[in-house]
């Protein structure tokens, strides 16, 4: 599974997400993939599924089908989110 964090920067939620990132780290041990939709790869990545909405986490499997997407504020819980991660 393949958990993507899609946030832009210098935004009024862009703390949230940051601590939501330290936090889902120092709990799970795990790094989330973070993406800019600002950016090339980012708003190639937006367009493929749809995202418009932001702060949005996304859920892919590993043949990039969608399976979950969770969107702005406020945030899944940590929990909610750690089911996905290390799934094959």
């Amino acid at each position: 599974m393949r958990v993507v964090v899609i946030y832009k920067k210098e935004t009024e939620y862009e703390r949230t997400v940051l601590d939501f990132l330290r936090d889902f780290e120092y709990q799970t041990g795990h790094v989330l993939e973070t993406m800019d939709p600002n950016s090339l790869d980012g708003s190639r990545f937006c367009e493929s599924y749809d995202i418009v909405e932001y702060p949005s986490i996304i859920v892919l499997s590993n043949d990039s089908r969608l399976q979950n997407y969770w969107r702005g504020i406020p945030l899944p819980t940590i929990s909610e989110v750690s089911y996905y991660v290390g799934q094959s």
